[in-house]
């Protein structure tokens, strides 16, 4: 009897053991991972100037290379004031720096990175995004608005339950003082939801999608990403150059739902995906088109692609309405059908004419419309047919 109490206390004992284990595991939770808007006051208090030859201490973060806790309001050489994004520090990564932490994941679901960032001086600064082995490098050199930052996201698949999250500036500048800043790190887990039964779009109305702040209104951009499996906006690519925007209702109108998209790039931001279809048959391509209501210039309009078919749509609502439904019918050539949007127009806002902007795209929805072209022609030769049949009868 003792035996037996002393064996089943030893696996009562293992087994809390590995409890104990696991519970101390903390998965990176939605929002912002740890001094990610690098608020957190170091041991031997913030830096007094921008440039300091001495490594930087920042809490929670690995640094490597030149990088440096900047404040609101700091002025480098001629004069420049650096722009933090929000709150009163950012951090400004010199040439060829790099900054890291790691998260407790979840292996094998894709996670979606949002971070805002800010060019300091050069027209062609860049910033390396990367959870390896995945890497993604994200051009800084265009402005979306004249706030001078914006807010970008990027994805990757956990290959492991441990990862590292690096940000890098690839950059080597001549002047020390140039080189990106970052700020409001944040990190969510993505779902992708079920395809309806009756729609062959995965994420029709975009609600699931990346980190977006609350008290931030200049929306997300997505900069190219042609991996639809791995996407800061599940079942969606973007396939050009330049970003499109992930906006919300709080601070845009959005015609369905508490997300969408803004097409700010003109042809240089187009956003698409691949649905799956029946060969041979014809389907309808429906979404809803609008304004996102943030004193974007018209015309609006957007180039929709289905398969075969293109043809551009102008934003026209009525007094009602920000926005209305339009529609392509296509017939399917394959198992896979590409859609894809971008804007037809280079728009800009009408208070400052520099802030990029562009026609919202909504609920987007491929569906199975009728009869195929082969069994159209079928009908109408039994159609001809029967009237021939009762015209000889007559």
């Amino acid at each position: 009897m003792m035996a037996e109490s002393f064996a089943r206390s030893k696996w009562v004992f293992l087994f809390m053991l590995i409890f104990a284990h696991f519970s101390t595991i903390t998965l990176a939770e939605d929002g912002l991972v740890a001094n990610g808007d690098f608020e957190t006051l170091p041991s031997n208090g913030f830096p007094r100037g921008a440039i300091s030859d001495q490594p930087t201490e920042i809490p929670s973060w690995r640094t490597n290379g030149t990088v440096e806790l900047v404040s609101s309001g700091e002025k480098v050489g001629g004069g420049m004031l650096l722009i933090v994004p929000r709150g009163m520090h950012a951090v400004r990564l010199g040439n060829n720096a790099e900054i890291s932490q790691e998260l407790t994941v979840e292996k094998g679901s894709t996670y979606a990175v949002t971070f805002s960032a800010a060019r300091t001086c050069a027209q062609m600064e860049s910033l390396n995004v990367s959870v390896p082995p995945a890497s993604q490098t994200v051009d800084l050199q265009t402005l979306y608005n004249v706030q001078g930052w914006d807010p970008y996201s990027v994805s990757f698949e956990a290959e492991e339950d441990k990862v590292r999250l690096i940000f890098r500036n690839p950059g080597m500048e001549d002047d020390p003082e140039c080189g990106p800043i970052i700020d409001d790190i944040a990190i969510k887990k993505l779902v992708t939801p079920d395809k309806p039964k009756e729609n062959a779009v995965v994420n029709s109305g975009f609600e699931f999608g990346p980190w977006m702040f609350q008290n931030v209104s200049l929306g997300v951009l997505l900069p190219t990403n042609l991996d639809e499996e791995t996407s800061p906006l599940p079942g969606w690519m973007v396939e050009s150059n330049r970003a499109v925007r992930y906006i919300d209702s709080n601070h845009y109108a959005v015609p369905e739902g508490k997300r969408a998209i803004e097409l700010v790039s003109g042809k240089e931001g187009i956003i698409s995906q691949m649905v799956e279809t029946t060969p041979d048959k014809l389907y309808s391509l429906t979404f809803s088109l609008g304004h996102a209501r943030d004193k974007c210039k018209e015309p609006l309009a957007v180039m929709a692609f289905a398969g075969d078919q293109a043809q551009n749509f102008h934003y026209s609502p009525d007094s009602n309405s920000t926005f209305h439904v339009a529609s392509v019918n296509f017939t399917s050539k394959a198992e896979r059908t590409r859609i894809a949007f971008y804007s037809i127009y280079y728009n800009t806002r009408t208070d400052d004419m520099s802030s990029l902007c562009g026609p919202v795209v909504d609920n987007v929805q491929v569906w199975f419309s009728g009869c195929s072209r082969n069994e159209l022609q079928v009908l109408l030769g039994l159609g001809i047919a029967l009237w021939a049949y009762l015209l000889v009868l007559v």
